[in-house]
């Protein structure tokens, strides 16, 4: 425990040792030891931080756009500078593999550089003028709703901070953050970068809870707007407390994004990409990742046994080893949950054709499951409709175009979509058709700032990145004079 970093709550500029939510045991997923007791916040320290926040709106909204935009900039540098070190947190947290963890850092500062770039070019329209022909001057103005109750997951602690907190702040919005217990010490990192960039006192608190503070955050008469990142579960209740005052959410959600490879598409790039955003990054722990690859008939058994064969490569293993490319599941109730999908998957029909156990040997202590590849997936079964969130790839093949897009929309789910093919026709064509929040083509990267990223159906409402994700934060007021 000496090794890692000591967890607070961070409360209007106050750092808190112990919280009135009690203590939460993390646990290292390479492992299953205790590491570390984090601190958990109650109704009480969320309510100060919210009051705090509510407090520090009134100037913050009337702070000038090139000084919300410097210290977001001088935050930028600061996540920057200390990129090996939430690489050491990012390991530390969930298990993610240091290899991986670096590009995530990066895109952090991508996402707060690009943010504080809006802070000066937030304006509303002029829609009528006295001469247009109705007698009046009218136009609207963009405000930032106040203060922002922001829940984040545990599978990307570091750009899930970034992806919301730097637009909020941008919009001119305080920000009250509860992160998961599970991954509490990049954001830790990340408050002690806001208060050494300079933010004022309660514009930004981040205090680590359980449920209990999540929702004294949700319904707090003051949080005027809740931005989520998890489960459609969660977001359903949140949905529910928002419900007797109307208070708007922004929610991200989970997929079963469908990555479809017709016959004309690179096939050795289609083949890595399908494989190592499956069930090789993050150990399959992402909302938007393909984790549902339909083939067309002509290449499907070439497919099949390429990804195989890709899955059985990848090394999985202590995450602190550079050579280390997938990791472990972040706890064990995630391990075994994704154990049982797999076993009611072999039950269902379904073909396995790599991995599928979970690993022994030295790395029996930790939480570790092989590359998993089912092929001949039934587009109806529980592995082709539920999200696992876990090192499972489900395969499944098709005829033509409509038959791809057919299984693709066959899914409660609407968060991404991939499509691998050489015909831009074709792939102009059934972007348009597929009922997704995004589509990628050939490879086009997750979660680039300037394009918006969120779902719909029960991947949820609302968009992070680009122009709409600083407009998540502003609410439109109409002026007329007659």
């Amino acid at each position: 425990m000496a090794s890692r970093p000591a967890v607070h709550l961070h409360v209007a500029g106050e750092r808190m040792d112990t919280g009135s939510g009690g203590v939460h045991e993390h646990r290292d997923p390479s492992t299953g030891e205790v590491d570390a007791r984090i601190p958990l916040a109650g109704p009480g320290e969320v309510d100060r931080a919210v009051n705090a926040a509510d407090a520090a709106f009134r100037d913050w909204k009337r702070t000038p756009p090139e000084e919300r935009r410097r210290l977001l900039l001088r935050l930028a540098d600061l996540i920057e500078a200390n990129a090996e070190e939430f690489g050491r947190r990012g390991t530390m947290d969930n298990g993610t593999p240091a290899s991986v963890v670096g590009g995530m850092t990066g895109s952090a500062v991508e996402w707060t550089r690009y943010y504080a770039g809006w802070t000066d070019k937030i304006a509303g329209e002029l829609s009528s003028s006295f001469t247009s022909g109705v007698g009046e001057l009218n136009y609207t103005l963009l405000e930032p709703y106040g203060v922002v109750g922001i829940i984040i997951t545990w599978n990307g602690p570091l750009i899930s901070l970034a992806m919301k907190i730097p637009p909020a702040l941008a919009a001119g919005c305080t920000v009250v953050c509860k992160p998961s217990e599970l991954t509490p010490f990049s954001a830790e990192l990340f408050m002690d970068l806001i208060e050494q960039a300079g933010f004022p006192t309660g514009v930004c608190s981040i205090l680590p809870g359980d449920p209990a503070a999540g929702e004294a955050l949700v319904v707090h008469p003051k949080v005027r707007k809740v931005s989520f990142t998890g489960g459609p579960a969660t977001a359903s209740k949140i949905l529910h407390a928002c419900a007797d005052t109307m208070k708007p959410a922004t929610l991200e959600l989970g997929g079963k994004s469908a990555n479809i490879v017709f016959d004309d598409a690179d096939l050795d790039a289609a083949c890595g990409l399908g494989a190592m955003m499956s069930v090789g990054v993050l150990s399959g722990q992402g909302c938007a990742f393909p984790t549902r690859m339909l083939v067309q008939r002509p290449v499907y058994e070439e497919m099949t046994a390429r990804v195989s064969v890709v899955a059985k490569s990848i090394p999985v293993g202590d995450p602190w080893d550079p050579a280390v490319l997938a990791g472990p599941v972040v706890n064990e109730a995630a391990l075994e949950r994704i154990l049982g999908i797999i076993e009611r998957a072999k039950i269902d029909g379904a073909r396995l054709v790599a991995g599928g156990s979970r690993i022994g040997g030295d790395l029996a202590g930790g939480y570790f499951i092989e590359p998993t590849v089912f092929a001949d997936v039934d587009p109806h079964s529980e592995l082709a409709q539920n999200e696992v969130f876990g090192p499972v790839l489900a395969i499944t093949p098709f005829d033509s175009d409509e038959d791809a897009v057919r299984i693709a929309n066959n899914t409660r789910y609407g968060l991404s979509g991939y499509i691998q093919t050489q015909s831009l026709s074709r792939a102009l064509r059934v972007a348009e058709e597929l009922v997704t929040g995004e589509v990628l083509v050939n490879g086009a990267a997750n979660l680039r700032v300037q394009r918006p990223f969120g779902g719909i159906g029960i991947s949820g409402m609302g968009k992070e990145g680009g122009r709409l994700g600083v407009e998540e934060f502003l609410r439109v007021k109409s002026v007329g004079i007659a």
